[in-house]
């Protein structure tokens, strides 16, 4: 079971309730004997007041399950989380169950941009570009019913070549669908990766200039200190709480129930 690393003993404010943007993975080398790329999860939030918290670090095997997420959010909860309204993530093994069990109200959405990713593993490379082109209007669709309709187009056009990925598409529906039920620039900003992909780049970098980790817990280390270096200046977090005020107040009645 992976280890919390930077967060230990950092709680928050009590009915803290969070929007979390990603929980994501990052693989990153550790020696454990070999070298063996291992992931190291990253849980990026909004918070009520529009805030952006990391939750948390862990690392973990790759075979992680419902048990290990039930683990980790009981964490994220006793430190005073105690709702989430959405969360965004990357089709992560056994994590919509936890999520029911600590949050049962708790929206849980895949990244459209990740489904894209994945479906390039099924795909030739000299067709990706053509499958991109007619796979986004589904995931920036207005309406479901809208994305349905430019799904079945992509099916009758490559569902015989590649019914892998329309079987990836059809199997995430459940948890791909949630964001299309909001207005679409709501839909558009909760589905971006940019805020993620920043401190993605950011954690790229600091592995690439150490290469590998002797342990698991200078892994974690480093990975808390790229991330504590963004914004020094804080004119991202103040650029960040004015884009997703929109956002929560498409939940102002959790919202409310929190703040009285």
């Amino acid at each position: 079971m992976g280890r919390n690393a930077g967060e230990e003993g950092h709680g928050f404010d009590a009915d803290t309730l969070a929007l979390v943007r990603d929980l994501r993975r990052r693989r990153v080398p550790i020696r454990d004997g070999a070298v063996a790329h291992r992931p190291i999860y990253v849980a990026l939030a909004v918070t009520a007041e529009g805030r952006r918290e990391i939750l948390g670090l862990w690392a973990g095997d790759g075979g992680e399950g419902a048990k290990h997420w039930l683990h980790i959010l009981t964490e994220i909860k006793n430190r005073g989380v105690s709702d989430v309204l959405m969360l965004v993530c990357d089709g992560l093994k056994g994590l919509p169950e936890a999520v029911e069990t600590i949050w049962p109200r708790t929206i849980v959405q895949t990244c459209g941009v990740h489904l894209l990713r994945n479906s390039f593993r099924y795909a030739a490379r000299q067709d990706r570009d053509k499958i991109a082109r007619l796979l986004k209007p589904v995931y920036t669709a207005p309406t479901e019913a809208a994305a349905l309709d430019r799904f079945a187009e992509f099916a009758d056009a490559w569902g015989r070549r590649y019914p892998a990925i329309v079987k990836l598409w059809e199997n995430a529906r459940e948890e791909f669908a949630p964001f299309l039920r909001f207005d679409t620039e709501i839909g558009r900003i909760v589905c971006t990766t940019n805020a993620i992909e920043s401190v993605n780049a950011r954690i790229r970098r600091a592995v690439k200039a150490r290469g590998h980790f002797p342990t698991e817990q200078a892994a974690l280390k480093c990975v808390y200190m790229a991330i504590m270096s963004l914004d020094p200046t804080g004119k991202g977090q103040a650029r960040w709480t004015t884009r997703w005020k929109t956002t929560l107040n498409a939940f102002d009645g959790r919202l409310s129930a929190v703040r009285h």
